[in-house]
């Protein structure tokens, strides 16, 4: 009786204790990408030297991806990157050898595995983006950095339209200012004409009063001041 409570008690036990997550050991390659998902598009994390040893915690059943531990770190990495011992001899980590190597088959989440991993990573703040795919945050990034292209673009031209806006604002200030100078040198033109004109017409009005003073009998050579109207001095 004592043996059969000892081994119902171990049974219990048995079955109360939380399952031990399934592990392999693993060894990288070559120098290989630790990424912070089962792409090549993701984030590199981390860069593990090839012969390293790897622990491998679980594998995607529909692509040969396997969230690896290094060093405390974890990550993803491809399977043609990885060998496990089986059977006394290394073999690539690959779907066939999942459940001889004891390797659960897992599922990705970025949000799930991001919160786990990555909370103080820069990609952290973009994980909506990336929680769409890869696919959908390149070709995201894509037209985001497109439109900023093309607003880079739109900038320039409208800087290049602004600039020649003022050339041709400065050029018409040019022509205005040199059709104002040509109208006040040819206002002074004609106002130094006018004076002279005026000077001339001076000089003509008063040598016709002076003639008509002196009468057209006047001989030649004699001044007007030579004798005055009854000096008897003057010559009639």
């Amino acid at each position: 009786m004592k043996n059969l409570f000892v081994k119902i008690a171990a049974t219990g036990l048995f079955m109360l204790a939380p399952a031990i997550a399934q592990a392999a050991e693993g060894y990288s390659t070559a120098n290989v990408n630790m990424r912070a998902g089962p792409s090549t598009r993701y984030p590199a994390v981390a860069v593990i030297p090839a012969g390293s040893s790897v622990e491998i915690r679980g594998c995607l059943s529909d692509v040969n991806w396997c969230d690896v531990e290094f060093y405390g770190g974890r990550g993803w990495v491809s399977g043609q990157y990885v060998q496990a011992l089986y059977q006394q001899r290394r073999i690539y980590v690959g779907p066939q050898y999942y459940r001889p190597l004891g390797i659960p088959v897992i599922r990705f989440s970025v949000d799930n595995y991001w919160d786990r991993y990555y909370r103080n990573r820069d990609f952290y703040r973009e994980r909506d983006r990336w929680s769409r795919g890869p696919d959908y945050y390149y070709r995201d990034r894509d037209n985001r950095d497109w439109d900023r292209d093309r607003d880079n673009v739109d900038r320039d031209r409208d800087n290049l339209n602004r600039e020649r806006d003022n050339r041709d604002r400065d050029r018409n200030w040019r022509e205005r200012d040199r059709d104002r100078d040509w109208r006040d040198g040819d206002r002074d033109r004609r106002g130094v004409n006018q004076r002279d004109d005026r000077q001339r017409d001076d000089r003509q009005r008063y040598d016709r009063q002076g003639a008509d003073r002196r009468g057209d009998d006047r001989r030649p050579g004699r001044r007007d001041f030579d004798c005055r109207p009854g000096d008897p001095s003057c010559d009639q």
